[in-house]
């Protein structure tokens, strides 16, 4: 009997050790990596399925939204990666604790290995931070501020726009978390900072202590203070061929009694590119205000011209009124000019 329980025992051990050779390529019931239940599965068919069932559902597009724009991100580009080859070694290798004891144990009442292997997933943090600029650039907007549009005859006030600023920090941290996390989502609306402007409508005649409106159609000139209107004068503008140019300008230069500086014109004969000091042969009287290239205000003694286009350029003022303006705007009042 005792050789017989011998033999006995020598063919259960026996096998015993056989089952568990056969079982060591094998992950133990109970083994997860990356949340992915491998129990059973040998190193390659665990390998497979880990990269399908937790890589793959990774790898998509992620996209941003505001006001009606799309912006993606491929999910190519963030490169998701993770070391799950050996997250799966790992895998096989716990399954082999306790020793032949303990796996013995386990294989004759059926119980697990609990134990849940993490593989370190990454994916390129630059793809994230180029994209968030990209948004950015496309997002952010400075805010205007309020201001005057001119006609020759009015001044109106334009109402300033609020900027707006991406609130990236928040965005990149959106983006990160959705890339590691399958079930968050993968359309993320954008949050902005409103940005007030400097100037706001209330503030607009502060900005504006003097302005000019020259109307050329019906030879006036018109003076405003802080947009009220202040003062007109009759002027005399360009002639045919030589007009006063129209668009904004400002005033660039003041001089009392000033030299006349003659353009190299045809119609300035002989005198072109001399320069004409102050007295009769000097047709630019009492005061100068520079506006653009050589174009300017001034006085004149022909003040039959006033009310006609009969000047090369300038506008031509009578000289108590030139006089009386010079005195009431500074270098860099807007001189707004049409018709």
């Amino acid at each position: 009997m005792a050789i017989i329980a011998v033999a006995l025992l020598v063919v259960v051990v026996g096998g015993a050790y056989a089952y568990d050779s056969s079982q060591k390529d094998k992950i133990a019931d109970g083994v997860t990596v990356g949340g992915v239940d491998v129990g059973g599965m040998n190193e390659e068919e665990a390998t497979v399925v880990v990269r399908r069932k937790l890589l793959s559902p990774l790898r998509h597009s992620l996209a941003v939204t505001f006001d009606g724009q799309t912006w993606k991100l491929p999910g190519k580009k963030l490169k998701i990666r993770a070391d799950v080859d050996s997250a799966v070694e790992e895998a096989v290798a716990d399954s082999q604790d306790g020793g032949f004891p303990g796996r013995l144990v386990r294989y004759v009442s059926g119980g697990e290995v609990d134990e849940q292997i993490t593989p370190q997933v990454a994916y390129s943090k630059p793809a994230i931070n180029r994209f968030v600029r990209h948004v950015a650039e496309e997002i952010d907007r400075e805010p205007q501020n309020a201001d005057v549009e001119p006609t020759p005859e009015s001044l109106e006030v334009v109402a300033g726009k609020d900027g707006r600023k991406l609130r990236d920090n928040l965005l990149e941290k959106k983006l990160k978390a959705a890339v590691l996390n399958a079930s968050a989502p993968h359309r993320i609306v954008a949050a902005v900072h409103s940005i007030k402007p400097e100037v706001t409508k209330s503030e607009v005649a502060a900005e504006y202590p003097t302005f000019i409106t020259v109307d050329r159609g019906n030879f006036t000139l018109r003076l405003w203070k802080h947009l009220k209107l202040a003062k007109e004068y009759t002027v005399a503008v360009g002639m045919e061929g030589l007009e006063t140019p129209e668009g904004l300008y400002d005033i660039q230069e003041k001089e009392e009694n000033p030299v006349w500086r003659v353009p190299t014109s045809d119609w300035a004969g002989s005198l072109a590119g001399q320069t004409i000091p102050p007295g009769p042969s000097n047709p630019i009287k009492a005061r100068w205000m520079g506006i653009y290239e050589g174009a300017g205000i001034h006085g004149t003694e022909e003040t039959y011209s006033l009310g006609h286009a009969e000047s090369h350029g300038c506008i031509r003022m009578a000289i108590p009124d030139v006089e009386e303006l010079y005195d009431l705007v500074e270098v860099g009042t807007p001189v707004y000019i049409g018709n």
